[in-house]
This record gives C-alpha cells, structure tokens and sequence, in this order.
C-alpha cells in the first residue's frame, strides 16, 4: 500500500520548478522552493516586466469575479487553476458581495490543495471546496463539482493562465468546450493566457520549459480568442488584459501586453 505521504512528496517534486509555486514566488508569496525562485529570477532576468503581469492577471480576475457576482447576478463559480492562495480569492471576492456564493477551486498541485483545505473557507451562507484534479480530466472536475454546484444553475467558469500550460497535442480547445458543455445556459467563461507576441516573454517561457516540470505554450490572441468560440462576448471583447473593465481607481502598471482576456455567456 502506497503511503500518502510519499504520494505527496513524489508529486511535489522539489527538484523542478512548477508553476503555482513560481507565480507565487513571483508575486512575492513564501511558499515556493528555491528551485522555484530560481525559476522566477531566470524569467525576470529575460522578461522584468513579469511581476507586472503577474498582478495585472490576478486584477483581471478580481474584476471580473465582482462583475459576475454583481451586475451578472451569478451565485456559482468553478476555478480551475487555482494555483496558492493569495489576497483576494475568488470566493473572497464573490462572498463579498453575495455571501451564498458557491465556489469549487481546481488544482493538481499537492501544496496549493494544502493550502487551499487549510485558508479557503467559506462564509457561513455559502460552500467552498477543493478538486484536486487535472483539467485535463474535465467529466471528472464536473462529476466532483456536482456536490458542490448545482449544474442546472449558472456557473462562472474560470481559467486563467491555464489553458497555455496545455500543449496543442493535448486539444485545449475540446477541454473547454467539454466544461462548458457541462454546464447550463446562463454559464459565463472567464478567461486569460498568454500570447506570443513579444520576444523577450517567448525567450523568457522557453527557458522556463527547458527546466520546469510542467510546460507553457504562449499563443497568438487570434488562437485565444477561438476558446470563446459559440458563446457570446461581453464588451470589449477579448482585449489585452489591462483593458478589460478598468478600475480607474486602480491604473495599471504600464508593461507590454502579453496577455489578453474576456468574459462571455453561453446562451
């Protein structure tokens, strides 16, 4: 019988950088290894405008989390990608404004599911669980997500930065269409990644890859903008991050646009 503990360990992997533990390092979180902030000083070192980046996502996120849970009236919410808890998480965010929010996160690493059990907690009024899962395994993150969400009700999806740690062979189109297939009209997908339209990032990325357990494949915003294929974009439409919904009380950092995002609805 396989002890859990050496499961963990294995899958941890503390010799390889991976990505949660180097977005952490990055946006100046403790729960890294020094492979994973060596990682981070090689990207930086290449591309010094990442930390910017880095913010500009989780920002998006967070406006996007505050419309869907305000103006779009959505009262579930499914995060796959969570990667390690930092300030304002999804379900902070939508609890914030409605307190019965259901939130499901979803990740395969086995120090953000730690983290996770331990500082992701629910308001009284409303649920929030953990998959630990792969969103390669889509019927199985929507199985799990069942005892948690109800899939005849709208859900928010959200997938940030994760679809480009997907490679082309591995069809991350088709796992997209497979969550949303999951789920009902009224759904929404919120979406960003990477795009490859600067050289110093696509330097940076592919030094990354030549010594992380797990890969990032950037893509062009014309490749990005597919994932939203059949559903119906809210304005502006996928724009570079930093544009979508400013908050005029919260400028931007000026930095290259290296990532582009959107919110729709399937109808």
């Amino acid at each position: 019988m396989v002890d859990p503990r050496e499961e963990i360990r294995a899958r941890l992997q503390t010799d390889r950088p991976h990505s949660a533990r180097v977005w952490n390092y990055l946006l100046g979180g403790k729960d890294n290894y020094p492979v994973d902030s060596e990682a981070g000083d090689v990207i930086l070192s290449t591309f010094p405008e990442f930390v910017a980046v880095a913010r500009l996502q989780r920002r998006f996120l967070a406006r996007a989390v505050r419309f869907l849970a305000g103006e779009a009236g959505v009262r579930q919410f499914l995060d796959i990608g969570t990667g390690l808890p930092t300030a304002d998480n999804t379900h902070e965010l939508a609890q914030r404004i409605a307190p019965e929010s259901r939130i499901v996160y979803v990740d395969n690493d086995p120090l953000v599911l730690a983290h996770a059990k331990a500082l992701l907690t629910s308001s009284p009024e409303g649920a929030c669980s953990y998959i630990d899962a792969d969103v390669r395994d889509p019927d199985r993150i929507l199985a799990t997500a069942a005892e948690t969400l109800d899939l005849t009700r709208p859900v928010a999806l959200t997938m940030l930065g994760i679809l480009g740690q997907i490679s082309d062979a591995e069809r991350p189109a088709d796992l997209v269409s497979t969550l949303l297939a999951g789920l009902p009209p009224g759904s929404y997908l919120a979406l960003s990644d990477g795009t490859d339209s600067n050289a110093a990032l696509n330097k940076a990325v592919q030094v990354y890859n030549g010594q992380s357990a797990n890969t990032y494949h950037l893509r062009s915003p014309e490749d990005i903008a597919a994932y939203f294929d059949g559903l119906t974009l809210l304005d502006p439409g996928v724009v570079p991050t930093a544009t979508w919904h400013p908050d005029p009380d919260q400028p931007e950092e000026p930095t290259a646009d290296v990532s582009v995002c959107g919110v729709a609805i399937k109808n």
